[in-house]
């Protein structure tokens, strides 16, 4: 039975890497999939998805006011079945995105899984996050760990110094430059100015 999964985690735990080896699983058993990347993050280009390590992918980059469910529609009629949807960054979802995949694996009977942050450098969730809490089929930790060797579960923002940054926008593309995954405990501690993290240097995608 097709359903709607969301693996979340915190920054640098491998989610674009789980995407990917999904992608590679289904593809060497003979079946298709689609990968939805949105066009807010071009770090890697339009479409394309790209991990940390090395790995990429291509895949169907999409916008904010797009229907993924007639995008998946004219894939299907394109290209024929499909059996999977993987979705990069799924924290960038709108409300209406979220329920347009819903209705990709009740009409469609086609498995949908996402992957992104549960919450942005103020520990607040995303709107495609807080949705897909809400209505996935199966939710899924994918976990990594904070310099203090507890598990990470927030996000910061940090500047060059490694100072948390408290305001700004929600969405800023960046990546071990500009946040670090760090516990709550040292996400309260940090944001209250008692220290400073060293962000990560990495040109690669979180």
């Amino acid at each position: 039975m097709a359903k709607l999964y969301f693996y979340y985690s915190a920054m640098n735990a491998g989610k674009t890497t789980t995407l990917l080896q999904s992608a590679y699983n289904y593809r060497e058993r003979g079946m298709r999939v689609a990968i939805l990347t949105p066009k807010l993050d071009f770090r890697a280009g339009s479409g394309t998805v790209a991990s940390r390590i090395g790995l990429q992918a291509e895949g169907i980059a999409f916008g904010r006011d797009e229907d993924l469910h007639r995008i998946l529609e004219a894939d299907i009629a394109e290209h024929g079945k499909l059996d999977c949807v993987l979705v990069d960054e799924a924290q960038f979802l709108t409300k209406a995105q979220v329920w347009q995949l819903s209705e990709v694996v009740d009409q469609l009977r086609i498995p949908v899984l996402c992957y992104g942050l549960r919450t942005d450098f103020r520990g607040e969730l995303f709107e495609g996050s807080q949705y897909l809490l809400a209505w996935a089929d199966e939710l899924q930790e994918i976990k990594t760990i904070c310099h203090s060797g507890k598990k990470a579960t927030m996000n910061l923002r940090v500047d060059e110094g490694g100072r948390a940054v408290q305001d700004g926008p929600q969405v800023e593309i960046g990546g071990n430059e500009r946040y670090v995954s760090v516990s709550r405990a040292e996400f309260k501690k940090v944001m209250r100015g008692e220290g400073g993290i060293e962000p990560l240097q990495s040109p690669l995608k979180f």
